[in-house]
């Protein structure tokens, strides 16, 4: 089934009555391309049955794609004066999905300390399959993503419209100048790149940025948690501190610069060398050394 959106007129007509403007606080910028939206469904692999999550539901653009190929679609919207508008064009389409379902929920989808509001935790799936897509609000889109990552049972695949220099960031290279923290803790748990680039002349309003898709897909074999955490607080050491050494700053974690060249060293890593020159193994292999001490 094809699914068509209410006129964009009639929609617009609905947020006018309710005095609605984009609001730079919650970071709209709104999708309003319908072959735009199906092309990122597409991309994120979305089938009837599905899980998805989609953080910033707003126009309901990349909604509707994903009611018609059959999502059960869990819907967070900011917006109080947005979530009912949205969701009376949305329910009665998700009446007729193919398999699919909606819930909305009116929420922040994240919550003190930057981690995954309550509202979406208790209802996502915690140990079956679940995919993230959305057009993520660019200045929340870095910690969305690597809070849902760090979850019992993270999202599968996640699928996101979002800054293109974020999204640079995610695919980046060790030596790269955009390899960072960002790249390395996504990196660790995903296989990351990009699938398409979005102009600002399909948003509402026109972001000042240019905007692409990153599809972010779940590796097999995951680190434990634990080793993850303790590479989660050396990337975060390392790439807050890049300008300096490895032997500064792992000698400064394990209180001794002459004990972190004797690890790094034993492990084949430069000490000399910066955090960005670091690959995945080799940080893995570094967070292992300095939790052994």
């Amino acid at each position: 089934m094809t699914f068509r959106r209410p006129p964009w007129k009639q929609f617009k007509e609905a947020l006018a009555a309710e005095s609605f403007h984009p609001s730079k606080r919650f970071g709209q910028n709104f999708l309003l391309d319908e072959n735009t939206a199906a092309a990122i469904v597409a991309d994120a692999g979305i089938g009837a049955g599905d899980f998805v999550l989609e953080v910033g539901v707003g126009c309901g653009f990349l909604s509707v794609q994903l009611l018609g190929a059959g999502a059960c679609l869990l819907g967070i919207e900011i917006d109080r004066r947005l979530f009912g508008i949205a969701a009376e064009f949305l329910e009665p389409l998700a009446a007729d999905s193919p398999g699919g379902s909606l819930e909305l929920v009116r929420a922040d989808a994240l919550a003190k300390k930057r981690a995954i509001a309550p509202e979406i935790l208790e209802r996502i799936p915690k140990d079956s399959n679940w995919t993230l897509v959305s057009n993520l609000p660019y200045s929340v889109a870095s910690p969305i993503m690597v809070s849902l990552s760090r979850l019992p049972n993270p999202p599968r695949v996640m699928t996101a419209l979002i800054q293109t220099e974020v999204a640079e960031r995610i695919v980046a290279s060790p030596g790269d100048s955009a390899w960072g923290g960002l790249t390395a803790k996504l990196g660790l748990l995903y296989e990351a790149r990009l699938t398409r680039r979005v102009g600002a002349g399909l948003f509402w309003p026109p972001p000042k940025v240019e905007s692409a898709v990153v599809r972010l897909d779940l590796k097999p074999k995951r680190p434990e948690p634990d080793a993850l955490e303790a590479t989660d607080r050396l990337i975060e050491a390392l790439f807050q501190a890049r300008r300096k050494t490895l032997r500064a700053v792992v000698g400064r974690l394990m209180d001794s610069k002459e004990a972190a060249a004797t690890a790094m060293e034993a492990i084949g890593i430069d000490p000399g060398a910066r955090a960005e020159t670091l690959d995945l193994d080799a940080l893995k292999a570094l967070a292992a050394a300095v939790r052994q001490g």
